[in-house]
């Protein structure tokens, strides 16, 4: 009986101290929710990832993100043998190449444009969804959340080797993903109705293709035009620096998507967990695949001079929700240009950026 009175103390000072929190210690007030419905006016997903976006109209959404969104990536091959994963940030050259998909034929076509107009365009043809039986095993790590990959064939890497002019392979992730390393996300045992109360209403198995930290990138149009107005008129922002999966029009006022904790859009609620920080991949010259120059070039300096809001990480400036796969109505649904998207549900504060569970 002594056991039983002890739990259901426990539970009530639980209940208490949630009620305490999320009631009576906020410094400041709930922003409201967004009360107009706004609208998708992007999809992008990157099916190598760090090359150029592939820009649809209509995207399959599931759990681990769109569907073929950062499903391949490029490794270099150093000379002593190791692996460098490749990634924008410090590969700008990357930008020169440009995936499209082709699904009646089941092939991503990549495009590479050199930057001297001299040389001609040269286009690769990869199988979008390759068997993995004959492939060899290859292991990533990548933010301290390994997982293991495949080789492809290596008229692949070749192609991508000439490209680049130094050793490259190109890794398939297969039906392999990737565990989430934010400390709150990570679900080590069943839920409880207590523990409930302090997890967003999230899928207890969350993992994530070769994207960094999340299944989605959401970003507001309202705050890209924030952006671009720090900016010569002439050189607006290109969103897809910022590498976006879904880009919604349509919020009042820039930067209230720092506050959105919850979005609807169709029967699925995405539950935007921690703000995206920036590095200087922001400044990349995409035309040229090098580091910007001028103002288009200081995109990450203008940034930093109000958008370190973010206590988690506060030398960068933030743009963007790293968002989750929340309730839905079934395992999948088709996002499109033009859908209706509300906002359900909003936080007192600004999320504080997570540090990795591992490394």
């Amino acid at each position: 009986m002594s056991e039983l009175y002890l739990a259901g103390a426990s539970i009530a000072v639980l209940i208490l101290y949630y009620i305490y929190k999320s009631v009576l210690s906020s410094p400041s007030p709930s922003p409201s929710p967004t009360h107009k419905p706004m609208k998708i006016c992007n999809i992008y997903i990157y099916p190598i990832k760090s090359l150029r976006a592939t820009t649809l109209t209509t995207a399959l959404a599931t759990q681990h993100g769109f569907q073929h969104d950062r499903s391949f990536m490029l490794v270099q091959v150093l000379p002593d043998g190791t692996h460098k994963n490749m990634a924008v940030s410090r590969y700008p050259e990357m930008t020169r190449f440009f995936p499209t998909i082709d699904i009646d034929k089941g092939s991503i076509a990549i495009t590479y444009r050199p930057v001297n107009p001299a040389q001609a365009p040269r286009t690769l043809e990869v199988p979008l969804e390759p068997a993995t039986s004959d492939l060899e095993r290859f292991d990533i790590a990548m933010h301290g959340s390994p997982t293991p990959a495949f080789k492809m064939p290596g008229q692949y890497s070749a192609w991508f080797t000439e490209c680049f002019a130094y050793d490259v392979m190109l890794v398939y992730l297969g039906e392999n993903r990737r565990e989430v390393l934010f400390k709150d996300m990570v679900v080590k045992s069943a839920p409880t109705a207590i523990t409930s109360l302090f997890k967003p209403n999230l899928p207890s198995n969350q993992r994530i293709t070769f994207a960094d930290c999340a299944p989605y990138l959401v970003v507001s149009a309202t705050s890209l035009a924030d952006v671009s107005s720090r900016l010569p008129p002439d050189q607006p922002m290109d969103v897809t620096k910022f590498r976006p999966n879904i880009v919604i029009a349509g919020a009042p006022s820039p930067w209230e998507e720092d506050f959105w904790r919850r979005i609807r859009i169709g029967g699925v609620e995405i539950v935007m967990m921690h703000n995206c920080v920036r590095c200087a991949s922001v400044n990349i010259d995409y035309e040229t695949g090098r580091p910007g120059t001028g103002e288009s070039g200081a995109v990450l300096k203008k940034l930093q001079k109000d958008r370190r809001v973010d206590r988690g990480a506060k030398w960068s400036p933030v743009f963007g929700r790293y968002s989750f796969w929340g309730t839905a109505k079934s395992p999948s649904q088709v996002f499109a240009v033009g859908d209706e998207v509300r906002v359900v549900e909003v936080q007192k504060e600004r999320s504080v950026f997570g540090k990795p569970i591992l490394g």
